[in-house]
């Protein structure tokens, strides 16, 4: 492959400085692609109104068609962030109206391109923020087809569209999470379900690998829920990336509770325990089990 910058006097970002991803690749092939760190784009769905799309203009790649904002990544950007930033440079997209549900790739070897799919949870209007729109329009769901789509929008709606329904909770068993690791847990035990509130909110951001729960994509963003019992229900609640639910009583039927009504909700419920007894009752009312140990992979060192 090559990396070729934009032309001289190339409309594409006509303001401001160039960032180092802003330029082509060119694979041995001829193909190019725009962003020589990869591309990333956000498919925002609004249950209500349907799919934010952008009608690119003339000038852009396959311009004239129909896609979801997005653009170049920049250098040592994360895909998501680069997801985000881009929808809000070109349509006016506030960061917290949306909730992340999965990421999914398209990789062609020397360059790739991420879709970061969330769903709007307070309604906004876009706006036309930069040059590369004729329009932004929020298009029902069973109407995305009829639009002339940018190909590669094209070819990967149909595998989006069918996991947009999706929803995932990980539901943690706090206590044998926490009294699996010999940190000396017992003299503190509100202190060290905080500690573990405070990893999952982590993977509350960084998603899971969705081939580890058995779905499509690249990552999926769970609903987290720790379940807290005894002495540990006194800590912190975190920093709201995390359900902290306090059981009463017993923390396992509290646990198998909101199994049940996640999975009464349409979620796909995944209990983390190594407790057998639990996980056999979990999975009678529709859930999966992880492991203490699966979680542990999962949690930052």
């Amino acid at each position: 492959m090559t990396i070729r910058p934009p032309d001289p006097g190339e409309p594409r970002r006509p303001l401001g400085p160039r960032d180092p991803g802003d330029a082509w690749v060119i694979a041995d092939s001829g193909e190019k692609y725009w962003g020589r760190f990869g591309a990333a784009g956000l498919l925002a769905h609004d249950p209500e109104r349907g799919i934010l799309l952008q009608h690119r203009v003339s000038w852009s790649h396959f311009g004239g068609t129909w896609g979801i904002p997005g653009g170049a990544r920049h250098e040592g950007e994360s895909a998501t962030d680069a997801a985000i930033r881009e929808s809000q440079e070109e349509a006016g997209v506030p960061g917290d109206a949306l909730r992340p549900l999965f990421t999914s790739v398209l990789d062609r070897g020397v360059w790739s391109y991420t879709t970061l799919v969330a769903v709007v949870v307070r309604p906004f209007e876009p706006v036309i923020a930069d040059p590369e729109s004729y329009a932004l329009e929020w298009v029902a769901v069973d109407r995305v087809d009829d639009m002339p789509l940018h190909p590669g929008f094209a070819g990967s709606w149909p595998e989006l569209r069918a996991a947009l329904s999706t929803r995932v909770a990980l539901i943690v068993d706090a206590a044998n999470v926490v009294g699996s690791t010999p940190d000396g847990w017992w003299r503190d035990r509100a202190g060290a379900a905080g500690r573990l509130i405070a990893g999952l909110e982590r993977v509350a951001d960084d998603g899971v690998a969705a081939a580890e729960i058995g779905l499509g994509g690249d990552r999926w963003f769970p609903r987290v829920v720790a379940v807290l019992e005894g002495a540990a229900r006194s800590a912190p609640d975190g920093h709201g990336r995390v359900e902290v639910v306090r059981a009463p009583g017993s923390g396992d039927d509290r646990i198998v509770e909101c199994t049940a009504e996640a999975v009464s909700r349409g979620e796909r419920a995944v209990v983390v325990t190594s407790d057998r007894g639990l996980a056999e009752r979990v999975t009678g009312v529709g859930g999966t089990v992880h492991s203490v140990s699966w979680l542990r992979g999962q949690l930052p060192s």
